[in-house]
Order: structure tokens, then sequence, then C-alpha cells
């Protein structure tokens, strides 16, 4: 068995980004209090979710990575001998940018970066504005505690991603996350629906790769969003090993046991009878 304790730091921001990051280091420490090895913040933690308006200013929150903030963070990881995920508006190039989560070790050392993969652009979430889509694949990190793979947000609803990124070796799934109802929806019913989906799309995933899913969400109104926290831990079959409030900032700690995927891999071998050479038709966009 291999036992580690991952930490979730579900908070609200505001427009002062040195107070946000304070904030987030402040949840790390907590987390590492308690015992965490793997502490993981939500989707772009250092400001406010500006993706829910087109504006140039907006630019400029952008930093490189590695930068001033995983500089920030590799002394607090090496202090408190603690991984972090963290999820940063990375700029690249003048006019190139991408929502990058990079990630630290427990001696303070920079692993590497994960830019996301799949851009949305709805209302109140017009990413494409902003991102241009990664370039580096699907990532792993072997960190000091485990080896981790690490989405972020709107990969959530792609089992490919989960897929690949389980397939490379990921003992657990990291998901920083931004999402919300809208407040200018009203129905109740939509608003159970829609974070109903979100939670189970990533619980499947779990139970599809036989890992742990950690997901981190903020909390809060920012604008006409209201973000729903719900952050979670899902075990390898999908059940729910914590789950946080909608309103509420929270520093979780869960100890996980690795040694379950053994377990429910040979129990539920999906990835055995994976039928590999079928699967071509999946690279089309639609098979007409």
């Amino acid at each position: 068995m291999k036992k580690i304790k991952v930490g979730l730091v579900q908070m609200s921001c505001t427009a002062d980004v040195a107070g946000n990051i304070n904030k987030a280091i402040e949840g790390i420490k907590k987390a590492a209090e308690k015992g965490a090895n793997i502490v993981c913040l939500q989707e772009l933690f250092t400001s406010l979710y500006f993706c829910d308006v087109e504006d140039h200013n907006n630019f400029n929150l952008a930093e490189a990575i590695p930068g001033p903030t995983t500089s920030t963070l590799a002394e607090v990881a090496k202090e408190h001998n603690v991984v972090i995920i963290a999820s940063l508006f990375e700029k690249r190039a003048a006019g190139l940018y991408h929502n990058t989560t990079a990630v630290i070790d427990a001696d303070g050392s920079y692993l590497g970066k994960y830019r996301k993969m799949h851009i949305p652009d709805d209302p109140g979430y017009y990413e494409k504005f902003y991102f241009t889509p990664g370039d580096l694949g699907y990532k792993v990190f072997d960190t000091k505690f485990a080896k981790i793979g690490v989405l972020i947000c709107w990969d959530q609803w792609y089992p490919e991603a989960s897929r690949i990124t389980a397939l490379m070796g990921a003992e657990v799934l990291f998901y920083p996350t931004a999402i919300g109802w809208d407040v200018n929806e009203g129905e109740s019913e939509v608003n159970l629906e829609q974070y109903n989906a979100w939670q189970t799309i990533q619980r499947s995933h779990a139970v599809a790769n036989g890992v742990h899913v950690v997901s981190v969400n903020r909390v809060g109104r920012e604008a006409e969003q209201q973000f729903w926290g719900g952050s979670f831990v899902a075990n390898p079959f999908g059940s729910l090993l914590y789950l946080a409030s909608h309103d509420k900032e929270e520093v979780h700690v869960q100890e996980i046991d690795l040694g379950l995927t053994e377990k429910y891999r040979t129990t539920w071998p999906y990835l055995r009878d994976r039928r590999i050479d079928s699967y071509e038709p999946i690279l089309k966009r639609f098979i007409d």
C-alpha cells in the first residue's frame, strides 16, 4: 500500500493579485500542517476569473513560467516539504499566452508545466480570446510522493485527455478548475444539473482509469458568475472521499491509497480489455 495525503485549497479571489497569492500560500501552509504531501490550487488563482470579458488590459495579468510566482511558491514548497500544483496565466511571448499549470516538487525544484489543451468559448468563459491551445501534449510529473497527471478545467469534459494521461502512468489526476453558475439563470434545477454533470464526468474518469481524481474549484461571486466550489476527491471506483461546500473557502487534506489502483484495475480490467485496434475512428472530428 502506498498512502499519500493530498491538499485542496478552495478559495475566493479578488482583484488584488498579491492578496490572492498570499491567501493561496496560507492555504498551502495550512494543508502542510495537516500533513499534506501534494497541494493543488484552483485554476488561475492569482486573480479574478478575467475570461468573463474580452479585455486587452487583462493580458497584463500574465507572467512567465517559470517566473516570479513559481519562484515564490518554490520557497514555500521547500520549506514545508510539499508538492505544489499552481495554475497560472502564462505569457510565452508577445501576443502568445497560455492557461498553464506549473508543478513544483517538495524540494522546491520546478518540474515543468502543462498547457491547457481544450479551450472553451462560451458566455462568461471567453478563453479563446486569451489562450492559445496547449502544445506540450498531455503530461505526467514524477514528484517526490507520486507520479501525477495535471489537466485543467475544460479538459475535465474529455475522456480522451484523462485516458492518455493515465496511460502515461499518472497515479492521480488533478484538475484545477474555475466554473460556476450564471447568476441570471434563476432555475435551481438547471444549476443542479450542471454541477452534477461536472462532478459525474470527472468521477467517470476515476472509474475508467482506475485512479484517484482530485478536482479543486473556486468559490465566490465574480461579475455574473457564482463559482460553485464543490471541490472533491474520488477514489478509483468514483466514490467520493471528500466533497467541499458550494459557498465556503476550505482547505482540506485527504489521505488516499495509491495501492487501490492495482486492486480496481485487476478487479475491473478495463485497460486489459481495451480494443486499441478499433479506435482509429476517434481521430476524426465526426464520423459522417
